[in-house]
């Protein structure tokens, strides 16, 4: 999986939009809509950017932020809010926030400010992943093999981060498509082999096979196995 955002926010309209865009740009993207659920997510996720809301049902997004700096966590927070007086952005960012963006904004500013966050080395995860040659930079997207630049689909791009941090691991088909899809796998399904060859195809196009498949077992990516 890529870059992990929690978003806390509980209006549908603004929550199914920013859920929407971010998971087509290849996120990992978990939705509290209330208070007491983001905090339980804050409390037992990781999280490479959260996104809070200041006004929630229950604890509000203040106390949230509080909470979470309490307790150590550094994760980048950027506060959403309608609330633009420059005292309310001095108060959230006297919290602990990292960022501030103001509603209604545009999801293109959003989307930068979220790359930004996540490029910050206070995140939960290094930014850049490499093995045999390939290497992603989960910030900006940017995958390369070789120092060549791979155009992917964000299915694509989430299922070679997963191989990449578990380079030269036997990986059950089972274990990929719940990492991947984040759903169970139902054993019949063929979309792991579809996307799998497709993720071959571009990566071969620079460079000999990475990713072998272990019959009976699943894949492996890196050296063949043999």
């Amino acid at each position: 999986m890529g870059i992990r955002v929690l978003l806390v926010e509980d209006e549908t309209e603004i929550g199914d939009f920013v859920v929407r865009g971010l998971r087509e740009e290849g996120f990992t993207v978990e939705w509290a809509a209330d208070g007491d659920t983001g905090w339980h997510h804050l409390r037992t996720g990781a999280w490479d950017v959260v996104l809070l809301d200041w006004w929630l049902p229950g604890p509000d997004g203040l106390t949230l932020l509080r909470r979470l700096r309490q307790a150590g966590t550094a994760t980048p927070v950027l506060m959403l809010t309608a609330r633009d007086a420059v005292s309310d952005r001095v108060r959230g960012l006297d919290a602990g926030a990292d960022d501030y963006l103001c509603k209604p904004f545009a999801f293109e500013e959003l989307l930068a400010r979220v790359r930004a966050l996540a490029r910050r080395p206070t995140g939960a995860a290094d930014p850049i992943l490499a093995h045999a040659g390939v290497r992603i930079d989960l910030a900006t997207h940017r995958a390369e093999r070789a120092g060549h630049r791979l155009d992917l689909t964000a299915k694509e791009e989430a299922l070679l981060v997963f191989f990449l941090r578990h380079p030269n691991e036997v990986l059950g088909r089972t274990r990929i498509y719940e990492g991947v899809w984040d759903e169970r796998y139902d054993g019949l399904s063929n979309t792991l082999e579809v996307h799998v060859m497709e993720l071959r195809k571009k990566l071969e196009t620079r460079g000999p096979r990475l990713i072998h498949t272990v019959r009976g077992r699943g894949y492996v990516f890196g050296e063949d196995p043999g």
